[in-house]
């Protein structure tokens, strides 16, 4: 199969230079922000980045706060041959710079394949682009995350090392094809169930498949010669099951410790992870998540077995927190779509190994979550943070089209967005020592009346962290909970907000307003400034605390995802997932609005 009508309507001459120059100004501005380049400024916005004697590269941006720049991408210019011409290739750009930064020729050789499969993915988004903001701004949520075109920090945001074209077609989300799950019984001595105190096994699969469907599926093991109370049904993913099961478990396989069922009736819609799958028959049903042995961004997209164990614990943890306070559950009405069962299954090969590639020991297990749909009340409706980010195919910005709905001025809007999505966060943080990495893709905004109302979050089971110093509030964790939630010293832990959501996400909102005249820039983070403190005045008893996790630091630690890939980590195959670097430090923009103590 060649895909000629496919590719004939997306990957042509205009939208390649634009998917090309819109990366490169991307990789220009996140390359200047980790000091990975250091281009010198020739006069006023016009900077020039010398590779070498032969290759240069020169261009206009904007500085902007947190040390970040608005590169214009129209500007970008490579000069080789004795001549300047518009710089038209993202691969070739690496190329140049592979020498400067410092990166091997295997992680250059990679990292081209990961850019050249994000490039395809950008033709793609470039042709099927034709939704206004308006029009988005009235779209569903599960239908709202297939619009959504990637990580806003990481460069090779769409590789998805392990897919075919036809893989990509199918599962990717932004090209919104509904899918059904294949079901396979695993015997219940290979695997682990994991649940909610009150949720049976039974009662799950009764919630997820039909009486029809129970039928056909106990009848398919009837013939096999075996007794369904033997074995656990779990769902997998199309991809997962030719790619990795049956390649890697055919022992398994072979011996009726894993049997094949069928396909479940329900289809479901791929959300940004990939993985995350919303029942877009019964949307109030689980959303599942399935392990998928691709590696995409910075890791391979498993789930760990440990914390899929955990996950059910997990979800009790942190919505007990909720539950017992008063200001989580009634004045911020905080909504916690919770990991509420799971199902792990290793390789017993892999298991064994000291050292195993961790890719190797998260390949079979699912984890279902709550459905967001199931929080909603009256007049409300859900959209995935990350949609603050978008823009048009004309420029016009997502939130602006929120704005204008909403009847509200750009400022009163974002500043009801962070007394939305600012307190439940602290308090988690300040109170109890827990937090969470609440960037685009974990974070759930709740809408009444296009305003910003109530927020929502998920994924605890990937990215809850505690505080390392004594907490009166942790000091009755359990020791299976420790061992898996990761423990962080004071910026550790403050680095998941101040980085997951001010620098991954905030600081690309922010430009949106700047750049559309909606707002100024110091103006954007003076409100945030004045959230914080704000709610830090509710909170006086906590003063010390306040203290030991500041956000107004002059500087911080200057985290990097695409060091991490490009120079530090590479793409080698170890035993624990790679985690962000860190490089210097990063000149922190909230420090210009810290209030002076008084002497």
């Amino acid at each position: 199969m060649l895909f000629k009508e496919e590719l004939g309507k997306q990957l042509n001459k205009d939208n390649w230079f634009q998917a090309n120059q819109k990366l490169l100004a991307k990789m220009i501005s996140e390359y200047m922000y980790e000091d990975m380049l250091i281009p010198q400024m020739v006069e006023g916005a016009r900077y020039i980045l010398t590779v070498n004697g032969e290759v240069h590269y020169r261009f206009e941006a904007e500085a902007r706060l947190f040390d970040s720049y608005s590169v214009r991408e129209a500007t970008i210019e490579r000069y080789s041959d004795g001549s300047w011409e518009p710089a038209e290739s993202a691969v070739q750009f690496i190329l140049d710079i592979q020498q400067l930064i410092g990166m091997s020729s295997e992680t250059a050789g990679h990292l081209i394949k990961e850019l050249n499969a994000t490039l395809l993915a950008d033709v793609n988004l470039i042709s099927r682009k034709t939704k206004t903001s308006d029009e988005l701004a009235a779209m569903d949520y599960a239908e709202l995350e297939g619009e959504m075109t990637g990580h806003p920090w990481i460069t090779y945001n769409k590789g998805r090392i392990g897919f075919g074209y036809d893989d990509y077609l199918k599962f990717a989300p932004e090209n919104q094809q509904v899918t059904t799950l294949s079901w396979l019984a695993v015997k219940k001595h290979r695997a682990s169930f994991q649940s909610v105190d009150g949720l049976s096994y039974e009662t799950l699969i009764e919630s997820e498949l039909d009486e029809h469907t129970r039928h056909v599926f106990d009848n398919v093991l009837r013939e096999k010669g075996v007794s369904k109370e033997e074995y656990f049904y779990m769902p997998v993913h199309e991809w997962q099951w030719k790619n990795i099961i049956i390649q890697q478990f055919p022992e398994d396989l072979a011996i009726d410790r894993i049997i094949p069922l069928g396909e479940g009736p329900d289809v479901y819609l791929p959300q940004q992870s990939i993985r995350t799958f919303v029942n877009a028959a019964h949307k109030h049903k689980h959303h599942v998540k399935l392990p998928m042995s691709i590696l995409n961004t910075l890791v391979y997209r498993g789930l760990p077995a440990e914390r899929t164990l955990i996950a059910p614990k997990i979800t009790e943890f942190i919505k007990g927190i909720a539950e017992n306070d008063s200001f989580l559950k009634d004045t911020c009405g905080v909504i916690l779509p919770g990991e509420i069962a799971s199902l792990n299954v290793d390789q017993t090969s892999f298991r064994q190994l000291r050292g195993a590639p961790y890719q190797y020991l998260e390949m079979l297990g699912v984890i279902w979550r709550e459905s967001i749909y199931t929080y909603l009340k009256e007049g409300e409706k859900a959209i995935t943070l990350a949609a603050l980010t978008h823009s048009d195919r004309e420029g016009k910005p997502y939130v602006q089209s929120l704005m204008e709905k909403s009847g509200l001025s750009s400022e009163t809007w974002i500043k009801k967005l962070f007394q939305t999505i600012l307190p439940p966060l602290l308090h988690y943080l300040y109170q109890y020592g827990t937090v969470f990495s609440p960037h685009g893709q974990n974070t759930i905004l709740v809408l009444k009346d296009n305003q910003p109302h109530r927020l929502a979050i998920k994924d605890f089971v990937d990215d809850v962290n505690i505080s390392d110093q004594p907490f009166a509030e942790l000091a009755g964790l359990e020791d299976d909970l420790k061992a898996v939630l990761r423990s962080e010293p004071p910026e550790g832990l403050t680095q998941f907000i101040f980085t997951g959501l001010f620098i991954c996400h905030l600081r690309y909102l922010s430009e949106q307003l700047v750049k559309n005249n909606l707002m100024v820039e110091r103006e954007f983070w003076k409100l945030l400034a004045e959230e914080i403190y704000a709610y830090q005045d509710q909170f006086p008893a906590l003063n010390g605390r306040f203290e030991r996790f500041d956000f107004f630091k002059p500087q911080m630690t200057k985290l990097c995802l695409n060091r991490n890939r490009m120079v530090d980590y590479g793409y080698g195959d170890g035993e624990d997932r790679p985690h962000a670097s860190e490089f210097g430090k990063v000149n922190n923009a909230l420090s210009l609005f810290a209030r002076q103590e008084a002497k």
